[in-house]
């Protein structure tokens, strides 16, 4: 048996390290195996310009505000000085408090001030703002969490501020503006809200169904459960539960509330998760509804817009309104999209029950709003790659919005299984890892799933991935 074992664990390593290079091999022209990745291009930021496309204190940037810090409150020992050498701080204040800031933010600022001495041989970063006890900014300003940083350079050429913008967005910002010809502000994530809300999940409390009959919580999954699933042409069928991608038990996390109105379903979801939407949503060639009787009274001028002239990226920007519903049957030439990119209007596919029979219809989006549960996250992975979850219809996939993609990335990992399963029957890969062992799945997220994230920050652009997909932790 451990012989058996062995040459599985032989056979799966050989797979995935082929199935990699030949990869890399038929990239075609720009990456290929054994080259070095060439250096991204980068665009300075246009003035009054802010990235992500968000408000600075939403879920997509920096997240809300948490209450200011003072020097008596107990948040202050969330704050740490930074000595760097090389970042000059005004500090007009004398008192240092330009220094203070919390541990995600001086990561970032660090990291930053290697970039711009590489840029400008000579030039320094130096802060002009960074904790703001006085009161010298605009209510609920993250200055006063020491979660934001006013930064130029230290020839305080201005030229020079909109790539400084860009080199913060490279450096890892969570919210970067061009706000004012003097200088860039600059604002991170809260120490205790950076894992809490980022990942691709669903809530403990969201159920799927069971070939035997019946439903399951999905914090309950076991090895050896076949759930509901479809295929691409929108065929339901059951599918094996493989494991999950990501399982944190009773972890609080920011959830989108997806809300259809005919039929009734409800679907909870992280921002980096895939789902379904009719593929009317992204076509202009819909027929259009027949014109009204009366003519429509004339269009409002339109509202002035700030300048933006970054390239738009795809979980910042909503779509346009989606035209009329299409009609009734299975969800084949389906789109994927970010949870947080799904509006009022989109069109998602729910489970119909009639006369003993089950369908996928599509369903009207009614509203999206945000919930924040404590009841865990799991991100539960099927052989088809879908699931139907409180009866509607997602991806197992999130992060990368290409659902064919990820579920390419993850065949080596389906094979590996079916062979362990074929090999060890009624043994192996059960686990979350493979090879795997009996026991219940573990909690955090699965080796493979972080390997596939670090070959995909490697050979994509940043801007293919969600910002909230993987958890993120400051060193």
């Amino acid at each position: 048996m451990d012989e058996m074992l062995l040459l599985a664990r032989f056979l799966l390593l050989v797979l995935f390290s082929a199935l990699l290079i030949s990869s890399g091999l038929a990239c075609g022209p720009g990456r290929g195996f054994g080259k070095r990745r060439h250096p991204k291009k980068l665009t300075p930021l246009a003035y009054k310009q802010f990235i992500p496309n968000v408000a600075e204190k939403t879920l997509g940037a920096s997240g809300r505000y948490e209450g200011k810090i003072t020097r008596n409150s107990e948040r202050f020992k969330e704050l740490t000085p930074n000595y760097n050498p090389d970042i000059i701080f005004k500090d007009e204040e004398n008192t240092g408090a330009d220094r203070l800031m919390t541990q995600r933010c001086k990561d970032k600022l660090n990291a930053l001030a290697i970039s711009v001495m590489n840029q400008w041989p000579g030039v320094k970063l130096r802060v002009t703002e960074g904790w703001d006890e006085d009161g010298h900014h605009s209510e609920e300003s993250l200055h006063y969490e020491g979660r934001a940083v006013d930064i130029t350079t230290s020839d305080r050429d201005r030229s020079k501020y909109g790539m400084l913008a860009r080199l913060a967005v490279e450096a890892g910002f969570d919210w970067v503006y061009y706000e004012s010809k003097a200088h860039i502000h600059c604002s991170v994530k809260a120490e205790n809200s950076v894992a809490a809300k980022s990942g691709g999940c669903f809530p403990g409390s969201a159920t799927v169904h069971l070939e035997q009959g019946g439903t399951k919580l999905v914090k309950d999954l076991s090895p050896g459960d076949r759930v509901l699933a479809a295929d691409d042409q929108g065929r339901l069928l059951y599918s094996d539960f493989l494991a999950f991608l990501d399982r944190e038990d009773g972890a609080k996390k920011v959830f989108y509330v997806i809300e259809t109105r005919e039929p009734r379903e409800r679907l909870l979801l992280t921002a980096a998760h895939l789902l379904f939407v009719a593929p009317h949503n992204e076509s202009r060639d819909w027929p259009p509804p027949p014109p009204p009787k009366l003519p429509p009274p004339p269009p409002p001028p339109p509202a002035a817009q700030p300048q933006l002239a970054s390239r738009r990226r795809p979980w910042q920007e909503p779509r346009p309104p989606p035209p009329p519903p299409p009609p009734p049957g299975g969800a084949g030439g389906r789109r994927a999209l970010f949870a947080s990119r799904v509006r009022p209007g989109h069109w998602v596919y729910v489970v119909e029950e009639r006369g003993g029979a089950r369908r996928l219809l599509p369903a009207a989006v009614h509203s999206v709003s945000l919930r924040e549960e404590a009841s865990g996250a799991y991100a539960p992975l099927t052989a088809q790659g879908t699931i139907l979850i409180n009866r509607v219809l997602a991806s197992c996939y999130a992060v990368i919005e290409e659902h064919s993609w990820a579920h390419w990335a993850f065949a080596p990992f389906r094979l590996a299984h079916a062979l362990l399963s074929a090999l060890l029957p009624g043994g192996a890969a059960q686990g979350p890892g493979l090879p795997g062992a009996p026991d219940a799945p573990a909690a955090g997220i699965h080796w493979y799933s972080q390997l596939l994230y670090q070959i995909g920050t490697w050979l994509l652009d940043g801007e293919a991935l969600h910002p909230l997909g993987v958890a993120v932790k400051s060193s």
